[in-house]
């Protein structure tokens, strides 16, 4: 588009981009450094590549009940600057036209019909300073200024003497836009759980951004009791039980988009904490290679989804992604020609053409009293949420030797300790061994930032502990993070998974059923091909996909 503006020449940019590619940055930015081009030439061309229209609003005079319209934190965290307004119709001015998750999140939280214009960057930023006043050094977040502005005398005190029976909660619109704006902040930074933990002196906010917490400003320690109760009365809590945990939940409309939160609420020192997991339905679709299958075990993993029988176990900790992964098996194998049934506790995402059953101790409903129930459904496919004891095993493992297909989780470190822990739980080996298709063990580390991944050099100390030298490091990648806006700072942006695939044959049966220990099975495994999680990290880091930072500390335990 710069080039069929006339800003710059397409040899020019022939010329710029293998120095661009050599030293890690965009063309573009190149250009500018070079003062080839200038930022409003940026400009033009970004508009006109979206047909919107460039203004200038260093010109422009903007009336105050437009400026009224959009308030002062939504302005300053979307970096967005009011222009004109009709009705129900507000044309607002940006400096990225293709960022449509801005647009989205406007539109809903402003219930108006966007129209965009485009200004340089510095052009915003000095129209929002003009309107909206620098930014203030202060112990409380704009947007809880916003609210605490908008409470009145009475709400703050009845706030603070009693907010327990959530009546003032309802009443008390600020509160609800507070409550509505963190679980929005929240999608949009992509955080997995949200955090509110009540402190001695203060309201603790965290959001787990790809697998990490990291803290936000804070809202006032007078408004925790509020804040709770809202969450408790949106997820259906009882707001009078204060004793013992809780859970519900939540389901909103965020950028478009319907999100499932799973409530739980404990009780502690100060108060009760309240974490919410953002159940996104987009991920249940993710592909096997967005996991972060390489095509060779994408292949072998595809073999094993689509056996008729057998068991297929995945293992790792908590937070490890293997439900994720289940999910995406399911919906990879889902088709109108096989029954598929889960037995889940809890069932976290709903799954079209799947029938899914809630676990509930409650009325008698376990595991495996499920589990016989569901035999007699007569379904192809089985999907258990956890193996927990000798009766769910015995059962899965039943239902694997007469002709079902069965994926479920064990809480291991490795793939082939799986088979200890079922013969700890009380399964036979024989059954282990005719039943077992194959142990996968797989644990989660961020991804580069593609937008700012620049070429980097691991450390020798990194190096070594992935058994890297001079030899087998000549054609790596390696990237590393900057930090951009992109990516909250961190260098990161998503996360993929690292696997250890050990496919049972014949060989390994036979060890199974002489019980031998998993260092011998594991050795086996290894001779057969098996690679370690760590050896599926290091390709991951010679590819640039992650950082050997990031495989050394998922894999810790995994040193031969």
């Amino acid at each position: 588009m710069l080039v069929d503006l006339g800003f710059v020449t397409a040899q020019q940019v022939a010329a710029l981009r293998a120095e661009a590619q050599s030293s890690g940055v965009g063309v573009v930015d190149l250009m500018l450094a070079n003062k080839i081009i200038r930022s409003a030439d940026v400009t033009q061309a970004k508009a006109a590549h979206f047909g919107a229209e460039v203004v200038n609003l260093s010109e422009m005079r903007i009336e105050d009940d437009v400026i009224a319209s959009i308030p002062r934190h939504i302005a300053k965290k979307y970096r967005v600057v009011p222009v004109f307004k009709h009705d129900n119709n507000l044309t607002v001015a940006l400096a990225d036209p293709s960022d449509l998750d801005t647009l989205d999140s406007l539109t809903h939280l402003l219930r108006a019909d966007i129209d965009l214009r485009v200004a340089s960057e510095d052009d915003i930023e000095a129209a929002l300073n003009k309107y909206y006043g620098a930014d203030k050094k202060g112990s409380e977040d704009s947007r809880f200024k916003d609210v605490i502005q908008e409470l009145t005398e009475e709400h703050v005190e009845a706030t603070r003497g009693g907010a327990d029976d959530g009546g003032v909660v309802e009443a008390d619109a600020p509160l609800i836009k507070l409550v509505n704006q963190i679980i929005v902040d929240a999608f949009k930074m992509r955080a997995s759980d949200i955090h509110l933990e009540p402190l001695s002196k203060s309201f603790r906010l965290r959001y787990r951004i790809d697998g990490v917490l990291h803290e936000m400003k804070s809202p006032p320690k007078r408004l925790q009791a509020s804040i709770i109760a809202r969450l408790k009365i949106q997820s259906n809590m009882s707001i009078a039980e204060h004793r013992i945990p809780q859970d519900g939940r939540i389901q909103s409309a965020v950028a478009g988009k319907t999100i499932d939160l799973r409530v739980s609420c404990l009780p502690t020192n100060h108060g009760e904490s309240i974490v919410m997991r953002i159940l996104d339905k987009e991920g249940l679709r993710l592909g096997l290679a967005e996991l972060g299958f390489f095509t060779d075990d994408q292949q072998t993993f595809e073999k094993l989804i689509g056996l008729p029988d057998g068991i297929l176990l995945v293992t790792g900790p908590t937070g490890s992604g293997k439900t994720t992964t289940l999910y995406s098996c399911l919906h990879f194998i889902n088709r109108p020609d096989r029954k598929i049934i889960t037995v889940e506790d809890p069932v976290e995402y709903l799954l079209s053409g799947i029938n899914q059953v809630q676990v509930s101790e409650a009325v008698g409903l376990t595991f495996s009293a499920a589990l016989r129930s569901i035999l007699r459904q007569a379904p192809n496919v089985i999907m258990i949420g956890e193996i927990r004891d000798m009766e769910t095993a015995s059962i899965a493992i039943n239902a694997s030797l007469t002709g079902h297909l069965v994926f479920s989780t064990l809480h291991t470190n490795d793939a082939p300790s799986a088979v200890t822990r079922l013969i700890d739980i009380g399964v036979k080996p024989f059954l282990v061994a005719s039943s077992t298709r194959a142990l996968m063990a797989q644990r989660l580390v961020r991804k580069v930032c593609r937008k700012c991944g620049v070429p980097h050099l691991p450390s020798e100390a990194e190096l070594r502990s992935l058994n890297l030298d001079a030899g087998n490091i000549q054609n790596a990648s390696f990237l590393h993070g900057k930090g951009c806006t992109d990516c909250s700072q961190t260098g990161f942006r998503g996360r993929m998974g690292i696997f250890e695939i050990f496919v049972i044959d014949d060989e390994a049966r036979k060890l199974i059923y002489e019980k031998v220990p998993s260092s011998v099975l594991r050795a086996r495994a290894r001779e057969m091909g098996m690679r370690t999680l760590r050896e599926d990290g290091i390709r991951k880091v010679l590819a640039g996909l992650t950082t050997a930072e990031e495989v050394i500390r998922a894999t810790v335990g995994d040193v031969d």
